[in-house]
């Protein structure tokens, strides 16, 4: 999808245990405004939705994984209408950039749930969370969307 980046990870491992890279300025060009970290029990459906303004880096490396679902819902796109759904986190290390317009969302697969890290380009609700209307389009409250993740639930 146009302006979509996905990196796949890699982990440097030694005796005293490993590091993942999850964001390079040489690699990604993306200025987080902020970075917070989420668990999600097994099952959980987090989205579908979109932002208008806000590109968001996540970062999934585990423990645990998530399947990805992308949708590209910008008309003047040349990947208009396409569609990705792919396994990110422990199994398989990824940042992903998600820019405005691309319709993301994610299901956690592992029975123990699953951890990851996102860095928006945007503050929650603007400075000192009470400035900004959240800059989200909800897809997951309309039970008629074109985009929908299965509930295992």
């Amino acid at each position: 999808m146009q302006g979509l980046i996905i990196k796949s990870l890699k982990k440097y491992e030694d005796d005293r245990g490993f590091v993942i890279e999850t964001y390079r300025m040489d690699e990604i060009n993306s200025n987080p405004a902020m970075t917070y970290f989420s668990y999600s029990h097994h099952g959980v459906v987090r989205g579908p939705h979109e932002h208008v303004f806000q590109s968001d880096l996540f970062q999934f490396t585990g423990p645990g994984d998530f399947e990805m679902y992308l949708w590209d819902n910008r008309p003047w796109s040349k990947t208009y209408n396409e569609h990705k759904k792919m396994v990110v986190g422990e199994s398989n290390p990824s940042t992903i950039l998600v820019p405005p317009g691309i319709v993301h969302g994610y299901k956690c697969i592992s029975k123990k749930g699953a951890y990851y890290f996102n860095s928006p380009d945007k503050l929650y609700k603007g400075c000192g969370k009470k400035d900004e209307e959240v800059d989200e389009i909800r897809h997951e409250k309309d039970p008629n969307s074109k985009f929908q993740i299965p509930n295992s639930k």
